[in-house]
């Protein structure tokens, strides 16, 4: 029998998803399991978007434009000339979800073995995009103490070597719900003209800014030809499922290579496209209503975090996404023990471990990410449920702990 490939066989697991298989396995046993292990918002995705696909009259399916259909385009233009930076049509691209983005984007800026500084904890599934582009990541590591603020840019500055060729921040953050100012911003500016590096900045979360003003890198005049953003409209509209994302650059070279890479995978979903225009078109209202639910959700949790003995947590600044440290040895196993042998009158709470947000996965071996994508009334069990769990955990042996888990 052929072997498989080492490639495969080396990429990383999503520790996002790697407990599935224990919560199918709990759901079978007729548990309730709470997710708050993904970015899922529990939301609904906007009417006119969901109107938009029953007047969807096309005979056929077809083909469209490999850098995406000019109508969506158009529409996105014309949002970010209003509400981020002025920028050209040609500057915007569609992609197939913001996955399909990045990846464009590491294949058409590096080549194999350079490398990129990115703060950790970071979203995870970069590691999977790194690897499959052949480029190497390094992190600087910044800290819950600190409510995850940017590094300094010493920190930047000792990590830069022949071989470095970007920086890579999300803004707003996943997983940690940190906003960067303008200032930090323009420190890193100043890093990547210096260096003569690339800036690329998954600014996804931009909609979801709760107590400081949201600053977009295209904003940065100075740097237009350094940057590329990447967007998306699976949470900004609840509309995970379309796999509609964008890349925006006013980089001709970066684009050009981009446009070669979308041309092989021929066209973005055309009816995805179709739902997202309408998504644009009626944004307003529904955009200020999603933002002041999550700002509910997040003073909730926080406060109900805060009550929990041992727990170590900040107040998040933007996103859906709260990192916070478990006054647990190993939370990838408490993790797993929730789901295999913990509930709460037939309920129990699924987290993501936070080890694997980081590339040094000690700094997270405590830590988990919480997403408040649910209700007021579900945050409240899930809260309820992990308080009895870390109480009823802190009294099991070290040999129990030890026994039964296969770590994640």
């Amino acid at each position: 029998m052929p072997s498989v490939s080492k490639r495969g066989e080396r990429m990383t697991q999503s520790p996002i998803r790697s407990l599935i298989p224990y919560a199918r396995d709990a759901k079978s046993k007729g548990v309730d399991v709470i997710h708050l292990n993904i970015g899922q918002p529990d939301i609904a995705t906007p009417q006119v978007a969901i109107d938009s696909l029953k007047t969807y009259d096309n005979a056929i399916i077809e083909y469209g434009a490999s850098e995406g259909d000019i109508n969506l385009r158009k529409v996105v233009h014309q949002y970010y000339c209003d509400n981020v930076s002025a920028i050209d049509l040609e500057h915007i691209y569609v992609t197939t979800g913001a996955s399909e983005a990045i990846m464009f984007t590491l294949f058409s800026c590096f080549d194999s073995y350079e490398e990129i500084i990115i703060p950790e904890p970071f979203y995870a599934n970069y590691i999977g995009f790194a690897h499959t582009s052949g480029v190497n990541l390094v992190p600087v590591t910044s800290r819950l103490e600190d409510g995850f603020k940017l590094p300094s840019p010493e920190a930047f500055i000792q990590k830069i070597r022949t071989s470095t060729k970007a920086i890579f921040l999300c803004n707003p953050g996943n997983p940690t719900g940190n906003l960067y100012s303008k200032e930090e911003l323009i420190e890193i500016a100043q890093l990547v003209q210096q260096y003569d590096l690339f800036l690329i900045v998954d600014e996804v979360y931009r909609e979801f800014c709760y107590d400081d003003e949201f600053t977009s890198v295209l904003s940065l005049s100075e740097i237009k030809d350094y940057v590329v953003v990447i967007d998306s409209i699976s949470k900004v509209f609840s509309a995970c499922g379309s796999r509609i994302g964008f890349i925006v650059s006013r980089n001709e070279q970066i684009m050009a290579n981009i446009l070669k890479y979308a041309q092989l995978r021929l066209c973005p979903p055309m009816v995805g496209q179709y739902m997202a225009a309408a998504c644009f078109e009626g944004r307003s209202n529904y955009l200020q209503e999603v933002k002041e639910e999550y700002n509910k959700r997040r003073k909730f949790l926080y406060s109900r975090l805060s009550q929990i003995d041992g727990v170590k947590i900040y107040m998040p600044k933007a996103a859906f996404y709260i990192m916070t440290e478990l006054p647990v040895e190993d939370a990838s196993h408490f993790a797993q023990w929730l789901l295999q042998d913990f509930d709460l009158d037939g309920r129990t709470i699924m987290l993501a471990p936070g080890n694997g947000f980081y590339l040094n996965q000690e700094h997270g071996k405590r830590q988990v990410r919480i997403a408040f994508v649910l209700g007021v009334e579900k945050l409240g069990a899930a809260m309820d449920i992990l308080e009895a769990a870390l109480q009823q955990y802190a009294q099991l042996s070290t040999t129990q702990k030890q026994l039964s888990y296969s770590y994640i």
